[in-house]
């Protein structure tokens, strides 16, 4: 752990009078937008199967809770020992599988009571669906809310009924009149795609991922197919081209 603690050191020193005056005018705040985007650049690195780029990144995000943690303990709040020791003692009371004389391997009933005693830490949250970040992206916000609906009872019966909701979704958006109308309807539209990745087990942040990477590569490879300006192709030339481009990158995937 030494350098650990070297680490959190430098940190210290770089708060302190004689430090940074970037890093000592630095705030809960000022730095929030940098925890989200390192966090993502981490994200970035593990989906490209980069163990050195994601042990950098994984730096990077310590460095966030550490530079979080040093900005507490100079406005007398709290410092990382508090971080450290709520963490740990949350991991144990979460796991009495492991820590305690409940035994089980069983992961549906693993999870069920790691909700249950995360309700008993939590008992400020008074609804089911309290305690979700309305930070999060909006298609993880969207599970997070399903899967909390379904362990509580709200959940269809069969993934036919989930697929059939939705097409009801669609056909109601085609009906849809005004642009707010629209607007409403394309939402139901991707909150039932949501569940129906819900039932399949599928991360829908990540299929949307791969599927914008996807598309990126066909249309870079179309541009590379052409000898035109790509604003000066016909329709009919893009669809010539963008089948080729999908042919070509389908050969390297």
């Amino acid at each position: 752990m030494d350098n650990l603690k070297k680490l959190i050191k430098t940190i210290r020193i770089l708060r302190s009078p004689n430090g940074c005056e970037w890093d000592r005018a630095q705030t809960h705040k000022t730095i929030r937008q940098n925890m989200l985007e390192e966090a993502y650049e981490a994200v970035e690195a593990i989906d490209e199967n980069n163990i050195e780029h994601l042990k950098e990144e994984l730096g990077d995000v310590l460095l966030q809770v550490l530079l979080h943690s040093q900005i507490a303990d100079d406005n007398n709040e709290f410092n990382i020992e508090d971080v450290a020791e709520i963490l740990n003692n949350k991991l144990i009371h979460r796991h009495p599988h492991v820590f305690g004389e409940e035994k089980t391997k069983d992961t549906k009933k693993i999870l069920q009571n790691w909700e249950k005693l995360k309700a008993e830490e939590k008992k400020e949250r008074k609804k089911i669906l309290d305690g979700i970040p309305s930070t999060l992206p909006a298609l993880l916000y969207c599970m997070k809310i399903s899967k909390k609906a379904a362990r509580a009872g709200f959940e269809w019966k069969n993934e036919k009924q989930v697929f059939e909701c939705f097409l009801s979704e669609i056909k109601e958006f085609e009906n849809a009149k005004t642009i707010d109308e629209k607007e409403e309807e394309l939402g139901d539209i991707f909150f039932s795609l949501v569940n129906i990745a819900r039932w399949n087990n599928i991360d829908p942040e990540l299929a949307l991922s791969k599927a914008n990477k996807k598309f990126i590569k066909r249309f870079n490879k179309l541009e590379e197919l052409t000898n035109k300006n790509i604003e000066d192709l016909t329709f009919e030339e893009y669809n010539e081209l963008w089948s080729k481009a999908k042919k070509i990158t389908g050969k390297e995937d």
